[in-house]
């Protein structure tokens, strides 16, 4: 077995001893033998998302239509009822936040919802380094309005392919910006944008600004309605475990209330008029204007379940587990790997660092396959980087020895050469 530092063997045991979370471990389905360190692309099941669901199937077999109404958490506000749980995780108002759509749907949301392309200002400022959907999104709404990306979407870019200069953000909000859409986290190198300061320079330029919080929600605190961010989205499947393709969230700062959705359906509508049936939207007065057609309540379940979890937990309580876990991470993998040319992307400052840590090789494909292999679960992201992403509920701090274990492993061992390169990356 190859041999890790005994210092941090010592240290993870200490820190398990220790650890404040550790009795939700047990709220999960961890497969025995494994480590599962991607959770910033799927959280794990937990056991009360997966009572959620047989719930919501036990009362469609047995209320049928009148599960809209008469359910434990009736259908029809079970997107209001999510949103009130999850509000706290992004520090709103209840009514600023909604549970609806997937990640990119609300992106399209609320760009036909803010953006007026008729404006003089009528260019959309993202970065280089933003999840490409986004950036698919935001092109393909300046398209609908006859605007060409090339002229009318502003990029941020990035020295190293990995991290943004905050100032060269800044530098980019100029007079033709109208709305500007950024990563909270960014998702290859985890690294955490100054979200308050970035919206503060943004509404001092009469700029509107978003955050795409979805490598950040549930593994950290934030405090949108303060910051004063005009908006923000997210997924429901990574750090808040709501399984795959979960719905999403959508986070709408009151002072652009009342203006209706640019996207309409009738689940837009004030809740008290929607059976009216009427000809002509009235649409809802808070965030929830922003839903478009009927919730997809499968899919809504678990994501209740788990935010139960997330808030027994508490918030500031799974962030400084996720420092503390990602620090331990950072430390031996540059001292345990550091000579075989591996080298860590993220920021090291907390402040400056989501839930994850992104990893240099430029074997990384190949590393990343003997990892899952060996039963550590990992993933590879280009340009060469495996994220290592331990999730508070239920990674444990001997897991990331064991899991840079096996990295040395694959290295010194040369196990990774078994595996043949190929251009399917593993999500």
């Amino acid at each position: 077995m190859t041999e890790i530092t005994a210092a941090f063997e010592l240290e993870a045991r200490r820190l398990d001893a220790e650890d404040e979370l550790a009795a939700f471990r047990e709220e999960f389905f961890v497969t025995a033998g494994d480590i599962y360190l991607d959770g910033n692309s799927l959280g794990l099941l937990s056991r009360r998302s997966e009572a959620a669901v047989l719930r919501v199937l036990d009362e469609w077999k047995t209320l049928r239509v009148e599960g809209w109404t008469a359910a434990s958490s009736p259908w029809f506000t079970l997107a209001e009822a999510l949103a009130r749980e999850t509000a706290s995780l992004v520090g709103a108002h209840a009514d600023e936040v909604i549970t609806t759509n997937s990640t990119t749907v609300n992106l399209h949301q609320l760009i036909a919802t803010l953006y007026h392309p008729e404006d003089p200002r009528a260019c959309l400022l993202t970065d280089e380094l933003s999840f490409p959907s986004d950036r698919y999104a935001l092109e393909s709404q300046l398209r609908l309005h006859g605007h060409d990306p090339a002229t009318y979407l502003v990029l941020v870019p990035s020295s190293d392919g990995l991290t943004l200069d905050e100032d060269d953000i800044v530098a980019a909000m100029s007079a033709r910006i109208q709305v500007a859409v950024l990563p909270a986290v960014i998702y290859t190198s985890g690294q955490l944008l100054d979200i308050e300061r970035l919206t503060r320079t943004a509404r001092d330029r009469k700029i509107l600004i978003g955050f795409d919080c979805s490598h950040s929600i549930g593994v950290l605190p934030h405090h949108l309605s303060e910051w004063g961010v005009d908006f923000a989205f997210w997924c429901g499947y990574k750090y808040l475990n709501g399984g795959p393709g979960a719905a999403g969230g959508i986070y709408l700062n009151r002072r652009h209330h009342g203006s209706g959705p640019g996207l309409a359906g009738w689940f837009s509508s004030d809740k008290s008029r929607q059976f009216d049936m009427s000809p002509h939207l009235l649409p809802a007065g808070t965030a929830s204007a922003l839903q478009i057609g009927t919730p997809n309540i499968l899919s809504m379940a678990p994501l209740q379940g788990a935010l139960e979890v997330i808030a027994e937990a508490g918030i500031e309580r799974v962030r400084r587990k996720s420092l503390a876990l990602t620090q331990l991470i950072r430390n031996i993998v540059t001292t345990e790997l550091g000579p075989y040319a591996v080298t860590v992307k993220t920021p090291d400052t907390d402040s400056r660092r989501g839930g994850h840590i992104a990893v240099h090789h430029r074997e990384a494909a190949l590393i990343c396959k003997a990892l899952r292999a060996s039963g550590v679960v990992v993933d590879h992201r280009p340009p060469e980087i495996i994220r290592l992403a331990p999730s508070p509920l239920y990674t444990r701090f001997v897991d990331c020895v064991e899991a840079v274990r096996g990295f040395k492993a694959a290295i010194v061992d040369e196990s990774y050469k078994a595996f043949a390169p190929d251009r399917q990356l593993l999500p």
